[in-house]
C-alpha cells in the first residue's frame, strides 16, 4: 500500500486580522471557515504569506465562529502582520490505489477582505475510464 499526500482543504486569500507572538504556537482560524472546508482543531496546516513569500507549517486552533479571525501565533506571528494575505492548506494521506479507483475531493474557500466566503470550490479527482481527471466546481457567494 503506497500512501500519497493530497490537499483536502484550502483557505485562499484569507487576511491576517491579528498576530500574537505571546501565544504558544499555532494559527487561530475562524471556526466557520474551518468547518466549511473540514480542517480539524490541532490539524497540521501549511501557511503561505502572499505578501512576503514566507511559508511555514503549524497546527490549527478554532477561533470564534463568524468573526473572520485569522491569527498566526508564537514565532509565526513574526512572519506576517495584520492585513497580509495568506493561503492555508491542509493535507491528508490516502492510499494511492484507492484514490486511483475512487477519486478524491478537496474543499476550497476563496475569501474576501473580511474573511467571508465569496467562492466555495469542490476540486476533485474523478476516475474516468481508468484515468484520473481533475474537476473543479465553484459556487459563488456565501455558502
Amino acid at each position: 500500500m503506497t500512501q500519497i499526500k493530497l490537499m483536502h482543504a484550502k483557505l485562499h486569500r484569507v487576511r491576517v486580522t491579528e498576530a500574537n507572538v505571546n501565544y504558544v504556537g499555532s494559527i487561530t482560524i475562524d471556526q466557520d471557515l474551518m468547518d466549511k472546508v473540514g480542517i480539524l482543531p490541532l490539524e497540521e496546516v501549511d501557511v503561505i504569506n502572499l505578501d512576503n513569500g514566507k511559508r511555514w507549517s503549524t497546527y490549527a486552533i478554532a477561533g470564534t465562529a463568524g468573526k473572520g479571525g485569522i491569527c498566526p501565533n508564537g514565532g509565526a506571528a513574526l512572519l506576517c502582520k495584520p492585513g497580509d494575505i495568506l493561503i492555508i492548506i491542509a493535507y491528508e494521506y490516502r492510499d494511492r490505489d484507492q484514490v486511483m479507483r475512487d477519486g478524491h475531493q478537496a474543499k476550497v474557500i476563496v475569501a474576501n477582505e473580511h474573511n467571508h466566503c465569496i467562492e466555495f470550490m469542490e476540486q476533485s479527482l474523478v476516475n474516468q475510464g481508468g484515468k484520473l481527471q481533475f474537476k473543479s466546481f465553484s459556487y459563488r457567494g456565501r455558502r
